[in-house]
């Protein structure tokens, strides 16, 4: 391994906008590949790292199986990102370990994508004790190798992703005709089959084909454009703007950003309704027309194959892929060189998957995007949908995927209903969810600090719905703060994934009660209060009904004053299971969102959501009238908030372990 002359030039930098944890947090040992832009973002730079999973022997994270490896990042990876590096985790001798994982990121890279890298690698190490990074980078073409010396970390790098970039997205419907001479053998059969693919793959650049790029719905301000560019050379545009006349331009000068609006939005934002730019598949089969200039009818003839009778199987394939591009790259190429090479290896992708069962059920293949908490860049799972989602296979896959991402292994991030949709950015409602609802959300992140003085603030993880007296047209003031409560609790478990059955009424409440026998028959449209025994009975009915099993925790004082005394227990369950907690006592219930806590000092807050609200669902006016709110035990003018003479229960609810 040749060195750069020491002082010829600056030592690269290693720029990491993944978050520390995916790196720092790999068990020990293992080894990450790291994932980068190098055509769009700076040199060096990783957005993601993932990790290896398949090896060839006890050796572990040094001897990994890179055909496995390789068949499972291709179909993970979304066009325009790549791998740029290896990185060990735990390693204690750098000289060889960092050049090893530079040399086993490279042949990785030259397996998923049929040539070696012309940008520049890295291989680093990771030590075990003091988690220090350091690092080695091949130029571009692998010809001398620098020690790196700064790591640097992202700041915004989510931000600093959406700026840069934009997404592309191309759905294709197939139905390919596969012919099966009765007396084939398997191996002919798939022979055919990978013929009929591949001759699929090659026609994307046919003259018959043409894509329609297209961009979300203009708005009043702003225009987009729409632009047809053909299989056979991607230089031949027409390009329809709205609102205008037909005109004709070329498509090097139509960049990416001429198809989004002006208006960028945040990573979170893209989780819950992502835009992308929309590439259509067209075929046009009268392309050769007669000198007249008149279409001419088409009729094709397939004849069996002789001597032999054959069947006919229609496979049918769903594609549906994305893409990173710059803003300014140039649409042609953009369709030339990301979308239709991408169109071409989920093609591969399914091939195999598809092969081995031509001659019984044919799989259901179905992609899906995600960008789950905790990564940056949208990745691509492939599910058979013959499979329910708590099905073993699925699940077993599922949980490979949380393992090569670092995802918790304890919730569900992967599953089709976290998928990304996509829609117009002018009409996203950021008061409705997925689910349709039209309740407000997560009122706690607006509002003001609690006053603690140094203390460690432990919150709810995840989204909820605000559920208050006399919402859905239901007269329950002065009755129904624990069933808003429950309804409070419902609605994470649904945003979370967890379930899919929708938030209980509160007749739908009290008929579970009379169901497990807790209650009587006349308990059904009633105005009697519940409390927390009741809803952990209510919750695990429901919940153990539908594809988890959740469990809850109570804990029990005898006064209010006891409360601040549990503060400690409260941050713990705040920290390693996230969910909202309801606390009654006497004729109250309210929703706890998190507790702020100084343990030297004993101060602390409870960040109550109050179900008794009553008016409209006015953010300003909640925060403002302090219906979310921090609460101390007492106050500064000595009020107590919660009742010196009254027993309260707080109901706990566990996050289910499940992916």
């Amino acid at each position: 391994m040749e060195t750069a002359a020491a002082g010829s030039r600056r030592p690269p930098a290693l720029r990491l906008l993944c978050p520390k944890k995916s790196v720092l947090s790999s068990p020990f040992p293992s080894l990450l590949w790291l994932v980068g832009s190098p055509r769009f973002l700076q040199p060096v730079t990783v957005a993601a790292a993932l990790r290896c999973l398949r090896f060839l022997s006890d050796d572990g994270p040094f001897s990994p199986d890179l055909p496995h490896e390789a068949d499972e990042i291709r179909g993970l990876l979304v066009r325009g990102f790549d791998i740029v590096g290896g990185l060990f985790v735990g390693s204690a001798n750098f000289e060889s370990d960092a050049g090893r994982a530079l040399e086993l990121a490279g042949e990785l890279r030259e397996r998923l994508f049929g040539e070696r890298a012309s940008h520049g690698m890295v291989g680093g190490c990771v030590d075990a004790s003091t988690g220090d990074i350091r690092f080695l980078v091949s130029e571009s073409g692998g010809s001398e190798v620098v020690e790196g010396q700064e790591v640097l970390w992202g700041d915004e790098p989510g931000r600093s992703l959406l700026e840069k970039g934009c997404l592309l997205r191309c759905e294709l419907q197939l139905q390919l005709p596969l012919y099966l001479p009765s007396d084939e053998t398997m191996s002919g059969i798939e022979a055919r089959f990978s013929s009929l693919i591949e001759s699929t793959a090659a026609n994307l650049r046919s003259p018959h084909v043409s894509y329609l790029v297209e961009g979300p719905t203009a708005t009043f301000d702003e225009s987009h454009h729409s632009v047809i560019l053909h299989g056979n050379n991607l230089n031949s545009v027409s390009q329809l703007p709205i609102n205008t006349n037909t005109n004709k331009c070329s498509a090097k000068i139509v960049s990416c950003s001429e198809f989004l609006p002006t208006k960028r939005h945040d990573l979170s934002s893209i989780r819950e309704n992502a835009d992308a730019i929309q590439i259509t598949v067209l075929s046009n089969q009268s392309l050769n027309i007669s000198k007249a200039g008149s279409p001419a009818p088409m009729l094709k003839y397939f004849p069996a194959p002789a001597p032999a009778p054959a069947s006919l199987r229609v496979i049918d394939l769903k594609l549906d892929i994305l893409c990173y591009s710059s803003m300014d790259l140039p649409v042609a190429v953009a369709v030339s060189e990301l979308v239709i090479p991408g169109l071409a290896d989920q093609l591969s992708i399914m091939k195999k998957a598809i092969v081995s069962e031509l001659l019984t059920q044919q799989p259901k293949l179905c992609p899906y995007h995600f960008i789950p908490p905790g990564l940056l860049i949208p990745l691509t799972a492939i599910y058979d949908t013959r499979y329910g989602e708590i099905e073993e296979k699925q699940s077993e896959l599922r949980r490979n995927l949380h393992f090569r991402l670092g995802l918790p292994l304890d919730r569900p991030l992967l599953r089709t209903s976290n998928a990304l949709t996509f829609g117009a950015m002018e009409r996203r409602d950021r008061s409705s969810s997925k689910s349709g609802s039209s309740l407000l959300r997560d009122v706690h992140k607006e509002i003001p600090s609690s006053g603690v003085s140094g203390g460690i603030m432990s919150l709810i993880e995840g989204s909820y719905e605000y559920y208050h007296y006399l919402h859905d047209g239901i007269d329950d003031n002065g009755w129904g703060c624990a069933y808003r409560s429950l309804q409070t609790i419902m609605s994470w478990y649904r945003l979370q994934q967890y379930s899919s059955i929708n938030v209980p009424s509160h007749r739908e409440i009290q008929q579970v009660l009379v169901e497990i026998g807790d209650k009587d028959p006349s308990f059904i449209g009633s105005r009697e209060w519940i409390g927390a025994i009741e809803l952990s009975f209510v919750l695990d009915k429901l919940l153990g009904n539908s594809v988890m099993q959740a469990s809850c925790k109570i804990i029990n004082v005898r006064s209010g004053d006891e409360l601040p005394e549990k503060c400690r227990e409260l941050a713990i369950h705040f920290e390693t299971q996230g969910t909202p907690v309801m606390i009654g006592g006497g004729v109250l219930a309210y929703t706890l969102l998190g507790v702020d806590y100084n343990e030297a000092s004993g101060d602390c807050a409870f960040l109550i959501l109050d179900p008794h609200y009553t008016g409209s669902d006015d953010l300003k006016k909640i925060v403002n009238g302090g219906w979310c709110a921090w609460k101390k035990s007492v106050d500064s003018k000595g009020r107590s908030f919660f009742l010196k003479d009254k027993f309260y229960n707080l109901l706990l609810p566990q996050r289910p372990n499940m992916v």
